[in-house]
């Protein structure tokens, strides 16, 4: 298994990059989801000048259509906080999963009463590869209908329709607790039965199995390429972010980052509205023009 955790051998600075891994929302994406000109530019050039570009995302590959225009080379991003790794080449419902790294349902439904028990009132949907389900009383939150509505116990359960489909993450929304507690307050009562982080401004977490992390799965991809973590330069905004911006060579917390995003950032540009990944891309080739 390749390591996620850094371990500084080499200055980055002194290594060219050879692959650039960015968050989506709040990171490379404008406000508006769009995807600046200018920052269509940096990421042509980059892959003109030989850098591999990752997209590593929370998202599912289903609303990869943001950037399905902005794909290059290999074709691949890393959906779902490191759930599954996925072609992008057949363009929007055309996707294809290179590699799954499921939440097992026993994980999960372990997950589910823990975490009812430490903070009564979470409700739960459920992602899987081709599927959405979630409770009926968990809030529209999301850009989409629901496949089917019932309690999570009943979703993750054998009888359920989509049984035979990987889950790649839970879900797990609370009203009125602050999002950070509510992130603290998860990963103590789930302890290693799955990893917990969130992405979102509001009480919501994401849930996936034990060691699955962006961090985790680029680790995984760089090494199938043979790119260390000090070729590696990383952008983010939100918590799901720490573990790869700690992992990668260098790394940039947008303008707009979480302050425990800016802590673990070896760098910080301007926000995703000012183009903050283009700023660092323009940088990087000027340095090595």
């Amino acid at each position: 298994m390749t390591s996620a955790t850094r371990q500084p051998e080499t200055a980055a600075e002194t290594l060219p990059p050879r692959l650039i891994a960015t968050d989506l929302d709040g990171t490379l994406l404008r406000d508006d989801k769009s995807v600046s000109p200018r920052t269509v530019a940096a990421l042509a050039a980059a892959e003109e000048a030989g850098i591999e570009v990752f997209f590593v995302t929370g998202r599912p590959a289903r609303w990869m259509d943001v950037v399905s225009d902005h794909v290059h080379g290999h074709g691949l991003a890393i959906c779902g906080n490191g759930a599954a790794v996925v072609d992008l080449h057949g363009g929007p419902g055309a996707h294809r999963f290179v590699k799954v790294r499921e939440l097992a349902r026993e994980n999960a439904l372990d997950a589910v009463r823990l975490l009812r028990e430490a903070a009564p009132g979470t409700v739960y949907a459920v992602e899987q590869t081709y599927g959405f389900y979630q409770e009926p009383a968990y809030p529209k939150l999301h850009m989409e209908t629901p496949d089917s509505l019932a309690p999570a116990e009943e979703l993750l359960g054998p009888d359920h329709r989509a049984a035979a489909e990987p889950v790649l993450k839970i879900l797990a929304y609370h009203p009125d607790i602050d999002p950070d507690a509510f992130l603290t307050l998860a990963r103590l009562a789930i302890g290693d039965r799955a990893g917990v982080t969130r992405s979102s401004p509001s009480a919501l977490l994401e849930i996936s199995g034990p060691g699955v992390s962006k961090a985790s799965t680029l680790a995984l991809s760089c090494a199938e390429r043979g790119i260390s973590h000090e070729q590696v330069v990383a952008f983010g905004d939100m918590p799901n972010d720490v573990e790869m911006l700690t992992w990668a060579g260098r790394s940039y917390a947008m303008g707009n980052a979480h302050p425990d995003v800016i802590a673990a950032a070896s760098g910080r540009t301007v926000a995703n509205n000012e183009d903050g990944v283009a700023v660092v891309i323009e940088q990087l080739l000027a340095e090595l023009a």
